[in-house]
């Protein structure tokens, strides 16, 4: 939200600097982002001055420059070259000095010392538009006899400049959403704080209804969504340029002016926070409006030519024929306000924030009008905001008021009660605030004290506060207000010890891998858990978000891949196509068949993963290595690390080869019981065309959830090394071309669980001597007891008990 400091001094008195105003609404929750200073000239006149022409005579060298001699103040004139045909001595004009930066629409300019047609010039002396004062390039600026000389020109022409403050609103604070908003705020912070000051604003004593030539008749159908409508018509209106104070006040505050109407409600919105509507006149056919919703798929153009099919949950503001206006979000083509209009219909209404809220994000459009409306306006502030923009339209546009104020109000809005105890608000600030102080502050906030007693207020808090409701949002705005420094932090810590818990290990070992995945030059990323349906094809079991902000942000994820797959694209399209990153996110699921009313929850439920993702080279530019692809191998190894680093003993997992359409090839690791902890492989090419991405992607994704169950009661202890020599057998075996080393490792931990510590592949041969549809594996076997050295005796026995049960179960041959 930008605020005008010289508007905002318009409605609170202060004498506080710019910087001051923010650090004061900084401090009771309006966070200042920005402060910039804003000149209604480009460059603020500075280093231009009044001069004086003490001599002129023609250039030697041009028929149509001068030579003039410039008093500008100095020690001594200075001698400008000037071609301006109405420049004669003993005149009074406007120098740009040497150093002086003149603007032409984007570009810039500095005045510096220069030779024309041979001749020194030590500056200019400027037309209106050549400093932004006028548009005339007649000739130069000829000053009154009685301008001072080498008076500075924006004191001159009493240029002053404002400062525009930029306000970072949260969505609970709407009655912030103006200058009059912000303006009681700063009043409540200045009145706390001990300094003279009053609120005001204009009255409406100058709303004079002159006669009742158009009148307008108001039906509201749909009472739910349109809480309150008012409208009034003046005729005669002259639409043309919004004077400069209007202009300026826009401007400042970054919006465009348009004409004097439109402008008039711009300002309007941004003075008081209420969004008014301008209709033509001539559009609201039969003089009667009609809030209602209309049949599902009515077609309507908005003001932008773009036509929409409405919703029979988009409330309309309708003629006695047709709509004009999606309401509080967007006007129709042909009912605005245009230069050929003569009489206008104002609107000022109240609308539900729920149905603006869920129109606009249906249609796609945002205005500044629905941002407000979605949040809860002031319902009790449409009169006065009405009665103001008709004054405006008779004052910069000689219309009259031509109908009394319809103002249909079927149910009003009461004020919330809010019963408020003193020990509630000392206990939950941590300090005792003194009663008066308590009463000071919710009455300069507009609450009104209904009733009081010794243990505290009953209030009446104004319907325009929509997130002042219970008894601790009151504490809050007294807090805020009485200032969250004012209150001294205790020497005192008060703390209870507890155990640690599943959620901590699981912090805990959550840490300890990152650090691990750093170390070998991973980065974290972290993505958007929204995400778009279209990744998921036709699937009933996403979680689905029920108003999205855009169809690419519609659901809840189910993998972490496509979130990686996107950071990848966006890193490989800036020439950064070496990666490796990892993420620890939450997944989503809905199970359709778990569907129950007294239980919703019931039906979904949340996996926490660890996404890693390696593409692009291994090793790059290096003089001691050549270049090397990053692998399949090179991420299974990284897998492996971290289950070894979470304590997960490798005799307890699986790994099996799988089809999954999100992998060109891939594995899944289970432990004994079938129970799925990881998938990882090769990145379909169909998804990385998709993200237009040309290297190859290995991922693995380890389900978290899962896996530190599966480590739950996993200790990781330290011994010393064994003392006992460990000993290494190697077996050639002859398999079938379809087993993998996966069952082998399997079957050989099965058959001794308690002296066999490793088994690797260290060779595959597949060719020629060899029967068909066979292949050959060395494997390595390593054994060893922690208590004594094995004898040959034991250790025949146990590669004896090896080789048959590989031969019994995969009909496996010693080569």
């Amino acid at each position: 939200m930008n605020i005008s400091y010289k508007w905002l001094k318009e409605y609170v008195d202060f004498d506080l600097t710019p910087q001051e105003v923010c650090d004061a609404l900084t401090s009771e929750g309006l966070e200042v982002d920005a402060l910039e200073e804003v000149q209604s000239i480009r460059g603020g006149l500075k280093g231009l001055y009044v001069g004086q022409v003490l001599t002129c005579e023609m250039h030697p060298n041009s028929d149509h420059l001068h030579v003039t001699t410039v008093d500008l103040g100095h020690e001594t004139p200075s001698q400008i070259v000037c071609g301006a045909p109405n420049v004669a001595a003993g005149q009074k004009v406007i120098v740009a000095d040497l150093g002086c930066i003149l603007y032409d629409g984007d570009k810039e300019f500095q005045i510096k010392k220069s030779k024309l047609r041979g001749v020194e010039s030590c500056g200019m002396i400027c037309a209106e538009d050549e400093i932004g004062v006028g548009t005339s390039h007649d000739g130069i600026i000829v000053l009154p006899e009685d301008a001072p000389v080498g008076q500075p020109a924006a004191e001159y022409y009493h240029l002053e400049s404002d400062w525009l403050i930029e306000v970072d609103i949260t969505a609970n604070r709407a009655d912030a959403l103006s200058h009059w908003g912000v303006a009681r705020d700063l009043y409540a912070w200045l009145k706390q704080n001990g300094y003279q000051t009053s609120l005001h604003r204009p009255s409406c004593d100058e709303f004079v209804v002159e006669n009742e030539d158009l009148n307008i008749d108001v039906e509201i159908e749909n009472t739910e969504a349109c809480k309150r409508y008012a409208c009034v018509s003046v005729k005669d209106c002259d639409v043309k340029e919004s004077p400069e104070w209007l202009k300026n006040k826009l401007t400042t505050v970054g919006l465009r002016p348009i004409n004097n109407i439109v402008d008039i409600t711009n300002y309007v919105i941004m003075a008081y926070g209420q969004p008014l509507h301008c209709f033509d006149a001539d559009m609201v056919k039969g003089n009667k409006i009609v809030v209602k919703t209309l049949p599902e798929g009515t077609p309507f153009v908005t003001l932008d030519g773009e036509e929409h099919k409405l919703s029979e949950r988009d409330l309309a503001i309708c003629n006695a024929e047709e709509p004009m206006c999606i309401a509080g979000v967007f006007g129709g083509k042909g009912s605005g306000t245009y230069d050929t209009t003569k009489h206008v219909v104002l609107e000022s209404a109240y609308f539900h924030p729920t149905w603006i809220r869920k129109s606009a994000r249906r249609h796609g459009l945002s205005t500044d009008a629905s941002f407000r409306f979605e949040r809860g306006i002031d319902p009790n502030g449409t009169i006065y905001a009405l009665k103001q923009a008709a004054i405006l339209c008779k004052q910069l546009a000689g219309g009259k008021v031509s109908m009394q104020i319809k103002d249909v109000y079927p149910f009003p809005m009461p004020d919330f009660q809010v019963d408020l105890k003193y020990n509630y608000v000392n206990e939950l600030i941590g300090k005792v605030i003194p009663v008066e102080t308590i009463k000071s502050i919710v009455e300069s906030l507009e609450m009104k004290i209904e009733a009081e007693d010794n243990d505290g207020l009953k209030l009446l808090v104004p319907a325009y506060r929509v997130d002042v409701q219970r008894p601790c949002d009151v504490v809050e705005d007294i807090l805020r207000v009485y200032g969250y420094n004012n209150v001294e932090i205790p020497t005192q810590l008060k703390s209870s010890l507890v155990i640690k818990g599943d959620e901590d290990i699981k912090h805990q070992l959550s840490n300890l891998v990152s650090e691990q995945l750093v170390g070998c030059g991973f980065n974290e990323i972290l993505n958007n858990s929204l995400t778009k349906s279209a990744y998921y094809g036709e699937n009933d079991k996403l979680v689905r978000i029920m108003n999205p902000l855009s169809s690419d942000l519609n659901v809840m994820r189910q993998s972490l891949i496509y979130g990686g797959l996107e950071s990848i694209a966006h890193n490989a399209n800036r020439k950064n196509p070496n990666l490796k990153f990892f993420e620890f996110g939450n997944t989503y699921f809905y199970s359709p068949e778990k569907a129950d009313p007294e239980n919703p929850m019931n039906a979904y439920k949340e996996e926490n993963h660890l996404g890693i993702w390696v593409t692009g080279k291994r090793v790059t530019g290096s003089w001691a290595h050549p270049d090397e692809q990053s692998s399949f191998y090179e991420l299974k190894a990284y897998v492996l690390n971290i289950l070894r680093r979470i304590g997960l003993p490798f005799g307890s997992i699986v790994f099996k080869e799988e089809d999954n359409e999100m992998f060109a090839k891939s594995m899944v690791i289970e432990n004994r019981g079938g129970k799925l902890l990881g998938v990882l492989g090769i990145v379909s090419k169909k998804l990385l065309k998709q993200q237009g991405i040309d290297n190859d992607v290995y991922y693995a994704d380890l389900n978290w959830t899962s896996l530190m169950k599966a480590v739950r009661k996993s200790r990781v202890s330290y011994t010393e090394i064994s003392k006992y020599p460990a000993v290494s057998r190697d077996l050639a075996l002859l398999i079938d071309n379809n087993v993998e080393f996966a069952s082998i490792e399997q079957i050989a931990y099965q058959s001794e669980k308690k002296l066999l510590k490793k088994v690797e592949l260290f060779d595959v041969y597949e060719g020629k001597n060899l029967p068909a549809g066979k292949k050959s594996y060395a494997v390595n076997f390593i054994l060893q007891d922690e208590q004594k050295t094995l004898n040959d005796k034991q250790i025949d026995a146990i590669m004896q008990k090896i080789i048959a049960n590989l031969k019994k179960q995969l009909n496996a041959e010693l080569r």
